[in-house]
């Protein structure tokens, strides 16, 4: 069962907290930031619009504090959805967060 974090408990040793703030202030480019304490690693989007198959943007590291523009350009963007998927330092599993803009 899903539940909010407080942001004063630590989270479970197999939570992690995403790290991604989405400015939406022109969803056409939505600017993605790293408000995580760690480096995203192998950062990749998926952009899912009805079109098959989903277009595929391969960001690499992103370090804290750093931001990235994704230009949606093209897409149906009432019907677009934005997959993030990244990997942390010394960690094997692949996270993954979507929003919609």
């Amino acid at each position: 069962m899903l539940r909010a974090i407080d942001p004063t408990e630590s989270p479970a040793p197999d939570a992690h907290r995403v790290p991604w703030h989405v400015d939406r202030d022109d969803p056409a480019h939505p600017l993605l930031t790293n408000e995580g304490a760690q480096a995203a690693q192998y950062v990749r989007l998926y952009v899912a619009d009805g079109r098959e198959p989903p277009d595929v943007e391969t960001w690499g590291r992103l370090q804290p504090g750093e931001s990235r523009e994704l230009c949606l350009c093209g897409c149906e963007l009432d019907d677009a959805t934005v997959t993030v998927a990244w990997f942390l330092p010394d960690d094997e599993r692949e996270w993954a967060w979507s929003f919609v803009v």
